[in-house]
């Protein structure tokens, strides 16, 4: 039986590949990634597109798999780099990798949260120039998280990993979602359901664990900012446009609210100047998924994705 073709568009880790190589013939550059010109030239040859979240997988790329691409199994938990309609048109499915990426970005929430809440980065900064930081009994103030409300806006199953290390932490979860969960999942979390308003106005913490849609684009804005308490932390690992930055920004500068930790930014890998001079806010280069561990799993999850549909045996996370 003449073996699947599949075109990986980004160097992968090999370990998370094995399978993948046994049963299908494998394209992969040798290091970083193929130009569009290159995937759109390579494309009419294969059967399977395994893409990554930093490309653009557009009408172009789409249209040059011809009748042969049957599916794209997208490298991220994210989908907003596929023409999700076009390829649904053509009969594509498209597959994306959201198991392996939820307690990594779980984690680096949670530490996120910790850092703004003790200013370990502004600490770390200040103290690695000579005289930078005043030692003493009451300088270097943070505050503490155990019994403070985390406020969660979004709570799937990133949202209920955060709620999880948060419970241990000693703090007590509100969350809002689009949608109640079944009473049975807030009685895991101890988790009360709340309006945005409210959940605005009473967390002490603030985590953004919900999906970018026209719906949620800019839902933290400069109305949102002014009803939190002027001591709330707001910490995004979802997709940066779901804050107006430039709003954020303002209410740093003008302390509408303690401080910020971001790990994804509205124009990334563009970021707001500003940010760069606030020392109440923390900043990370999307790195919610970045442990190797991570990494291994993701490529082993897409390559599962393209398996699983292609044997018709197993699961598949389809999108479409």
């Amino acid at each position: 039986m003449t073996k699947k073709k599949v075109l990986i568009s980004y160097r992968l880790l090999d370990e998370g590949l094995e399978e993948l190589r046994e049963k299908c013939d494998v394209t992969m550059p040798e290091s970083g990634s193929f130009s569009k010109e290159e995937l759109t030239a390579l494309l009419p040859q294969y059967d399977a597109l395994l893409s990554n979240f930093s490309l653009t997988v557009d009408k172009d790329i789409i249209n040059a798999g011809g009748d042969r691409l049957k599916i794209i199994s997208n490298y991220a938990v994210g989908f907003n780099n596929i023409d999700i309609d076009y390829a649904q048109q053509k009969g594509i499915a498209v597959c994306n990798t959201p198991d392996p990426v939820i307690e990594p970005t779980a984690e680096l929430a949670y530490a996120l949260m910790g850092s703004a809440a003790r200013r370990l980065a502004e600490d770390d900064r200040k103290i690695r120039i000579p005289d930078g930081l005043k030692w003493g009994t009451f300088e270097n103030l943070g505050v503490g998280m155990y019994g403070k409300t985390l406020g969660i806006i979004g709570m799937g199953r990133i949202g209920q990993a955060i709620a999880r290390r948060a419970i241990a932490g000693g703090m007590r979860i509100v969350y809002y979602n689009r949608h109640r969960l079944h009473y049975k999942i807030e009685q895991d979390y101890n988790a009360e359901y709340v309006s945005f308003d409210e959940l605005l106005s009473t967390s002490d913490f603030i985590a953004l664990s919900t999906p970018l849609t026209d719906e949620t684009r800019h839902l933290i804005d400069a109305k949102a900012l002014a009803k939190m308490k002027p001591s709330a932390i707001l910490v995004n690992t979802a997709r940066g446009a779901v804050i107006d930055e430039q709003a954020l920004v303002e209410a740093l500068q003008n302390h509408t609210i303690r401080g910020a930790a971001l790990d994804v930014f509205e124009n990334e890998p563009v970021v707001t100047e500003a940010l760069y001079h606030l020392d109440n806010v923390v900043l990370s280069p999307h790195c919610g998924t970045a442990t190797i561990d991570a990494r291994i799993e993701m490529a082993r999850f897409a390559a599962n994705n393209i398996l699983n549909f292609f044997s018709g045996k197993g699961r598949v996370c389809r999108v479409v």
